[in-house]
């Protein structure tokens, strides 16, 4: 099948000279199809705050892209929240994805804005509908969620608050995202439920951060890894029939579009949409 809905790709921002060429190499390649979008994520705390504008910048100007900054309401105040909306508006963007984020060991002050409803609410009082606002959800819940039922009601309230579409966290389930999206509709969520897509590339480091992050990994999938060994190049391939087969049965499903979490990669999320384009 033909990729029948429009994506999109996250890129983090780079910090060196080897990481800003690998980014270009990475998006000149991923250019070629056509994304709607491309997205640019931030540190923690905001470490990497000057860098995530100065890559928005670049996505925009050198590439020609559509950029959209992520944007955490943790550990900032109103006034340094509006000055960088004020920044990243100034320089052309239409899009925005607005996050809570997470606080920092040590970090005592967690912002004026407590949560990602509060952000949305208040881009959309500075703003109006200038922006595009995209927010977070979590099919297979929250992992600081108390329950699914809970952490529903948070992603309706970021609704409430005027968000346009969602950005799901990744999965390798489509039963998940789907359950997901029908729990949603009968709590009166209409907007766009995009699938975050993660191809696979490294299956061990993805296990240690899928621990931390609350995304399962079917047993299946981690046993055929485990057959595996050290064939990278079985590995690769088999990674990318499971993601790519994960994203035919979405896309049938009705996911509105596909948004791939690229870790500055080209390769792995090449892999996956070249089978969907065969």
């Amino acid at each position: 099948m033909m990729v029948a809905v429009p994506v999109s790709f996250e890129f983090f921002p780079p910090k060196s000279d080897e990481q800003r060429a690998q980014l270009d190499r990475t998006t000149q390649q991923l250019k070629a199809h056509a994304p709607d979008y491309v997205s640019c994520t931030f540190g923690a705390g905001g470490s990497t705050l000057s860098y995530t504008s100065e890559t928005v910048r670049h996505l925009l100007e050198t590439h020609a892209l559509d950029a959209a900054p992520h944007l955490s309401c943790v550990g900032g105040t109103r006034d340094e929240i509006r000055a960088l909306l004020a920044e990243y508006r100034a320089l052309g963007c239409r899009r925005i994805v607005a996050l809570r984020g997470d606080l920092p060991s040590g970090m005592g002050h967690p912002g004026d804005l407590r949560f990602a409803a509060d952000l949305i609410a208040f881009i959309r009082a500075e703003h109006g509908d200038h922006f595009q606002v995209e927010a977070a959800c979590y099919p297979e819940t929250h992992p600081q969620a108390e329950d699914a039922l809970s952490d529903l009601r948070h992603f309706k309230a970021k609704v409430d608050a005027g968000v346009d579409g969602a950005i799901t966290q990744y999965f390798y389930n489509a039963d998940a995202y789907f359950h997901f999206v029908d729990a949603a509709r009968r709590v009166g969520i209409d907007i766009p439920i995009v699938p975050g897509i993660m191809p696979i590339s490294n299956f061990n480091q993805l296990r240690r951060f899928s621990e931390t992050c609350g995304a399962e990994i079917p047993r299946w999938i981690g046993k055929r890894m485990q057959a595996y060994g050290d064939d990278v190049e079985s590995i690769r391939a088999f990674g990318a029939e499971v993601v790519a087969s994960m994203c035919r049965r979405l896309v049938e499903g009705g996911a509105p579009a596909l948004h791939f979490y690229t870790l500055n990669l080209a390769k792995p999320t090449r892999a996956v949409l070249e089978l969907l384009d065969s």
